[in-house]
């Protein structure tokens, strides 16, 4: 395994724009820190800072910070597509073949490097969020600031599952540009056959079917935590309560979708002429 990582991080180091591209990536979850220290100034009459309303408290600060840093996920999604990209237009990825790298160990190369840099940029995010919540929250037990951890772990699982499509769709259209393109194509696909479900039958049925799908199963890892700040701020409105909590079968289904890419990655090649 440290073999075919060593060999897939030097490919990647050795390009400008893949480096550039890694360390933009894993700069941009800082901003969260830059959100925490926000002023805002209201019209003059006051000052509003983020900081001091209690949503930097444990533990709902993992699930604040995990969402955001979420959102910047497409960056390092050039850098998997790119790497595939390049593999065929450098022709390299027939001369690791030639010297003795397997088809099945070409395509575990890859996803070990997404694993890694996973890894890495969910340290980081647990590091930022430890950091803020330790300087902000007005609780310090540690049942409490470890209560909701698990959104690490989800954060984790997003992102192996959203590099590991991006590796399926890089292996299957060859092209930077495409692969990225196809993602777009699925987001409306999904929304697409939601609406086509939902004409048939009803709302709820189609909302079970569109949970599975890949990119809003990905989603559904790390829900939206604007309704739950707005619920500690309102408690008293029944209105505003939904599920935010991290749930197995999500995380399954993620999984699955994750083994399902990279095994149909791995066909593509074995049956494909190079």
């Amino acid at each position: 395994m440290l073999r075919l990582l060593n060999l897939e991080l030097q490919k990647l180091l050795l390009n400008r724009t893949s480096k550039t591209l890694i360390f933009v990536s894993f700069i941009l979850p800082f901003f969260v820190i830059l959100l925490s220290s926000l002023k805002i100034n209201v019209f003059g009459f006051f000052t509003l800072e983020l900081g001091e309303l209690g949503i930097f408290n444990f533990p709902i600060i993992w699930h604040l910070t995990t969402f955001f840093a979420s959102q910047f996920k497409f960056f390092f999604a050039i850098v998997v597509v790119s790497m595939i990209g390049n593999e065929y237009s450098n022709k390299t990825i027939k001369q690791n073949l030639i010297d003795g790298l397997s088809k099945k160990e070409f395509i575990l190369s890859k996803f070990y490097a997404i694993v890694f840099f996973s890894l890495i940029s969910t340290v980081i995010i647990g590091l930022i969020s430890f950091c803020i919540g330790l300087y902000y929250s007005s609780y310090n037990e540690a049942s409490i600031i470890f209560s909701e951890i698990e959104f690490l772990f989800a954060y984790l699982v997003k992102l192996i599952g959203f590099f590991s499509l991006c590796l399926f769709l890089g292996m299957l259209v060859k092209r930077s540009a495409f692969a990225l393109a196809f993602l777009f194509i699925i987001f409306i696909a999904e929304w697409i056959v939601f609406g086509l479900i939902s004409w048939q039958s009803d709302v709820a049925f189609a909302s079970k079917i569109q949970n599975v799908f890949p990119l809003k199963s990905m989603y559904n890892l790390i829900e939206q935590p604007f309704q739950r700040i707005a619920m500690s701020k309102f408690p008293n409105k029944g209105e505003l309560i939904y599920d935010y909590a991290v749930h197995l079968h999500e995380l399954a289904i993620v999984i699955g979708w994750t083994a399902l890419f990279v095994f149909l990655s791995f066909r593509l090649l074995k049956n494909r002429d190079l």
